[in-house]
This record gives structure tokens, C-alpha cells and sequence, in this order.
């Protein structure tokens, strides 16, 4: 048989055990083997403008890989060949998850008058724009199909729409008091970034619902920026909100609020969770962060949620007022931390892109920068260990 007909003959039934798990929320014990894992690529290598890579998707039924260099989204085939590409974001376009329901391709959208914000102006030529810069927060939703070639401008050709996160903004904006004094920002919070599909936590089946992660500022003075906070939605509510993308008058019509929100105690971590991933194989929602600089911490750059247990209402740590919420539990696996009883590992990948194939495998990115100073991305294939110094294995 032909390699063509062999990659042909893969994608064909990676399509029907992807879509078939998707739609059950979990990978059953007698479809552990339906999955060939053996004519995938090892990597796929593509690169792209000034920007590093923030996250990827990849679609295995249609054989279609997806990247975000922060203002740019990139659509390539599995070979990396550059299929097309949606520019002309002036804000940071995150990590990114495809809906198993509909096939888009979901992201976290930042517009922000800060330090991050006014770099990615600085970095297109609009350095002059920094201080017209408004505040707001988008899901930004993709329809992959429609992405044909190179250059399509992302306020046209209705390839995308967006969804205004209200909760998002009121937390950026507000000022609260901390240790005694005033500070800016609920939460620590810088916006949002990771963004993953999967069932309700503590469930193993059930719809896929939406969750959006948190940036978090790494202010090492406050104690109440030591959770991960994850907003849930469910995307069939959202449909009534999604409007056509507007960078000079930003739309503000969202839902007042998400369906469920939700803390994880990690410790503070430089910018909250990159990029959030489900993976039905283990149960565990993978959290890649920046590690943080407080040293009461391990400051691991890896985190498991365990989806299996439900969130458990606790009082948040840290707070001037007593605050109660519903705070999501560690998997039990890789290092362990005894003072502050955090669970994580010490990884150097992830941050910039973690995408879950099944049957334990993953495609995971590695970045950097070429000799002619383009951003490049290197989704590399990796099978999952659990071990505490190396949870992930490449596979060769």
C-alpha cells in the first residue's frame, strides 16, 4: 500500500474513533486498540511572523491542524503545508480547542490596555493605538472550512464570530482591597487564555461544555491570586450572542454570566493557565502554565484537574473577605509538594500548545525561533507516562 493510502487509511479511522468518543464524552475499554496511531506524523512544522505560537487544534476527521500565533490563526494540512491563514488581529488571539459538536475552532481573545496589549501594538506598527486601547474579552469562533488561503482578513468573509465575556471584563476592571491595601483586578486576573472542550467535572460522559481559563497577573505581594479560575459555558447557549468581529467598536452584548465558575489552588502562576486540554483517556484536564515566583510554592509549569471528582465548596485561601466557591480537585499524579499539598510536574512543554489524539496520545508544541527570526511551531507526538519526571514520551 502507497504511504499516500496509508495516511488516507489512518485519517479514515482516527475520524470515526475521534467523532464516536467525542459525542460519549469518554473512550471505552473495548475501543483502546481501534485507534492507529502508526502512519500519524511524528511533527508537523510550520511557521509564522513576529508572534510566538499560543495554542493549537487539531482536527483528525477532516486532517486539518490549526495555530495561533497570537494575531494570526494558521490552517495546515498534517504535513504542515499551509493551507490558509485568518490576520489582521490587533489583539491576542490565546489557546485554542475544537467544539467535537460542530467542528469550529474556539479561542480566547484578549483587547487589553496593558503591558501584553500594548506590546502586540508595538509589535504590528500601531504603537501610536496603545492608549485608544480598550479592555475587552472575546470567545473568537472559527469556521475552518471557509479558511481556503493565505491572508484573509479576519473582519471579513464571516469567517469568524465573536462572544462577549462580560464576567471577564467586571473581574479585569475591578479594585478590590488585599492585605490592607488596594489592588487592581479580581482574582489577579489579566484576562483569559486556555480554552478546552469536555464533560461537566466529575462526570465522564455527558455534553461537552466550554471552559475558559484565567490569566492571572504573577503579583508576587498579593495572597488572593493563588487559584486558577475557570469559567464554564454551555456552547449551544452562546449561539444567540456570537456576532461578526469589530476591532474599532467592540460589541458588548455576552451573556451576563458564565454557566458555572470554578477555582483550582495551584499556587500563582505568571499568566495564568496557557492552554487547557481534556483528555478522556486519563480523565484528567491538563493545565499548562508559566511557572510562578512565589517560593512557597513548587511552581510546577504542569497541572492535572482530576475530572472524575466534583468540585468541592471551600473557603478561598488568602482573602481579606471570606469568600466561598466551588474549587476543582488535583489528580493525584506526579510530584507532590507536601507543604503546600499541590500535585504537578516540572515540564518544559505545553504552555504554547497541548492537544489530546486518545489512547494516551498527544500532540504537544514546541517553539522557538528560526535563524531569520520567524516564529516557528513544532507540534511533535508524544505519548502519555504519568511519570513524575517525564509524563509524557516522544514518540519516535
Amino acid at each position: 500500500m502507497s504511504i499516500k493510502n496509508n495516511v488516507t487509511l489512518c485519517l479514515m479511522i482516527f475520524a470515526l474513533w475521534s467523532c464516536d468518543s467525542s459525542r460519549k464524552g469518554q473512550q471505552s475499554d473495548d475501543r483502546k486498540d481501534q485507534l492507529s496511531i502508526t502512519d500519524l506524523p511524528r511533527k508537523i512544522y510550520v511557521e509564522d511572523g513576529n508572534f510566538h505560537v499560543q495554542g493549537i487544534a487539531i482536527d483528525t476527521s477532516r486532517g486539518y491542524a490549526y495555530f495561533s500565533f497570537t494575531t494570526s490563526l494558521v490552517k495546515t494540512n498534517l504535513k504542515g503545508e499551509i493551507i490558509g491563514s485568518v490576520d489582521g488581529f490587533i489583539g491576542h488571539l490565546g489557546c485554542l480547542a475544537m467544539n467535537p459538536e460542530d467542528g469550529r475552532i474556539y479561542a480566547s481573545l484578549e483587547y487589553k490596555n496593558d503591558k501584553i496589549g500594548k506590546g502586540i501594538l508595538k509589535g504590528l506598527g500601531n504603537e501610536s493605538k496603545t492608549e485608544e486601547n480598550k479592555n475587552a474579552f472575546y470567545i473568537a469562533i472559527f469556521d475552518g472550512e471557509k479558511i481556503t488561503h493565505p491572508g484573509m482578513n479576519a473582519e471579513e468573509n464571516n469567517i469568524l464570530s465573536t462572544v462577549y465575556l462580560k464576567e471577564v471584563v467586571d473581574d479585569f476592571n475591578a479594585k478590590l482591597m488585599n492585605g490592607g491595601k488596594q489592588v487592581e483586578h479580581r482574582y489577579g486576573c489579566s484576562g483569559i487564555d486556555g480554552i478546552a472542550f469536555g464533560p461537566q467535572f466529575g462526570q465522564k460522559t455527558g455534553m461537552n461544555l466550554l471552559n475558559i481559563a484565567y490569566g492571572i497577573y504573577g503579583d508576587t505581594s498579593r495572597t488572593d491570586n493563588d487559584y486558577q479560575v475557570i469559567l464554564q459555558y454551555d456552547p449551544n447557549n452562546l449561539r444567540r450572542f456570537e456576532r461578526p468581529l469589530s476591532q474599532s467598536s467592540f460589541d458588548v452584548s455576552g451573556p451576563a454570566k458564565p454557566l458555572n465558575t470554578y477555582f483550582l489552588y495551584t499556587g500563582n502562576t505568571t499568566y495564568g493557565v496557557q492552554n487547557l486540554e481534556y483528555d478522556a483517556n486519563t480523565g484528567y484536564w491538563f493545565a499548562a502554565v508559566y511557572p510562578g515566583k512565589k517560593s512557597i510554592f513548587p511552581n510546577y509549569s504542569l497541572f492535572a484537574i482530576d475530572g472524575a471528582q466534583s468540585p468541592v465548596p471551600q473557603i478561598l485561601k488568602g482573602f481579606d473577605n471570606s469568600e466561598q466557591s466551588n474549587v476543582l480537585q488535583l489528580a493525584k499524579a506526579g510530584k507532590h509538594d507536601e507543604n503546600s499539598g499541590i500535585y504537578g510536574w516540572h515540564y518544559k512543554w505545553g504552555a504554547t500548545g497541548i492537544c489530546s489524539l486518545g489512547n494516551g496520545y498527544f500532540y504537544i508544541s514546541q517553539n522557538g525561533v528560526t535563524e531569520n527570526k520567524k516564529q516557528y511551531c513544532n507540534l511533535q507526538l508524544y505519548r502519555w507516562t504519568g511519570d513524575a519526571e517525564k509524563p509524557f514520551k516522544e514518540v519516535k
